[in-house]
């Protein structure tokens, strides 16, 4: 519903974006197409270019690892994005994306304690050729306190959750089971040059392990948000214990339950394959069940055994429902099969 526009770079927009572009009066001036009065030569400019004229011009250079929001995406995404665009041209002169380009970054980033939750400075280092994100607890400390590897990383903007504008949550898998570290940064140029410096460099990871790979396969496989998170209850596997509740991300194909949303590990984790290996959802819990407080089941069959959770709300229940289908509707990729087999054999 682009309503509005502006007339002195051309382009149509929407309502949310056309107040980030009125924060940059310098480059775009706003007008409304339908309240405000337009002049002939603001009219005739809007039509000798128009937004596919701007994109032309504007990401002429703009590098594919590179994220590009949409209108569900944070106001922060949006907003450096608009500004990376237009006011700072980046993708117009190369050399300004050296911040997240070149392969290797290095500063500071305010780190969530896994024990107190207090948020406090940590160094931190992206290497591309050391295949690794690192975190040092001490600012001349020789060891880091975590090594990520590239290969396993993933970064998602986590404003709400986290409770800053500018948060994001980085999660890598250690012994194969998923660990959330949160971070922000006053400077939202500088979290979101991090963000795109860790996308960059799984571009650049994995043009090396596909090499046949295009540009197009690879780009939505280097960071993904999470298909659902919220609040369910579970039972554990003898489904005698009551239920309880716990906090639940949809990451891929692995379901993550968490006492609390900002916990560094997850409680335990459930792999959905597909509907042609012996995986369905199924709406209710079993007749016999008992000590669930709330009343919307979802019953989730692998072929080993069932999981029940229930949901407070009955929209709860269809969101989650809807989110499990599309899972399990997928078919499995071969890589996959060898994380469920893992999945299968954890003690």
């Amino acid at each position: 519903d682009p309503d509005w526009a502006s007339h002195s770079l051309g382009i149509f927009i929407c309502l949310n974006c056309s107040g980030i572009h009125r924060n940059i009066p310098q480059v775009s001036k706003v007008k409304s197409v339908r309240l405000d009065d337009w002049d002939d030569a603001q009219v005739e400019f809007m039509a000798s270019n128009g937004n596919n004229v701007a994109k032309a011009k504007y990401e002429s250079k703009m590098p594919p690892f590179y994220y590009k929001p949409t209108f569900l995406d944070c106001q922060l995404l949006r907003e450096q994005w608009i500004r990376a665009k237009y006011e700072r041209k980046e993708f117009i002169h190369s050399e300004k994306q050296e911040p997240y380009s070149a392969g290797y970054r290095e500063g500071f980033l305010l780190k969530r304690g896994r024990d107190n939750g207090q948020f406090l400075s940590r160094k931190f280092v992206l290497s591309e050729r050391e295949g690794a994100l690192k975190y040092f607890n001490k600012n001349d400390a020789k060891e880091p306190k975590a090594i990520m590897k590239i290969e396993h990383l993933n970064a998602t903007f986590q404003p709400a959750k986290i409770g800053n504008p500018h948060g994001l949550q980085i999660t890598y898998l250690k012994d194969n089971s998923t660990r959330n570290i949160f971070v922000y940064h006053e400077d939202g140029k500088e979290i979101v040059d991090w963000f795109n410096a860790i996308r960059a460099a799984r571009f650049h990871y994995l043009q090396v392990a596909f090499p046949g790979a295009s540009d197009v396969d690879l780009v939505p496989k280097l960071s993904r948000n999470y298909l659902k998170e919220g609040y369910m209850e579970k039972t554990g596997p003898k489904q005698t214990e009551g239920f309880k509740k716990r906090w639940f991300t949809m990451d891929d194909r692995r379901l993550m339950y968490f006492k609390d949303p900002l916990d560094a590990f997850a409680r335990g984790e459930v792999f959905i394959g597909s509907k042609e290996n012996s995986y369905k959802v199924l709406e209710g819990l079993p007749p016999s069940t008992q000590g669930n407080h709330w009343q919307h089941g979802i019953t989730i069959v692998t072929p080993d055994r069932k999981f029940l959770f229930a949901c407070e709300t009955e929209d709860d229940q269809l969101e989650w429902i809807t989110t499990f289908q599309k899972v399990i509707s997928r078919p499995m990729l071969p890589q996959e099969y060898a994380v469920e087999a893992h999945f299968k054999h954890k003690p």
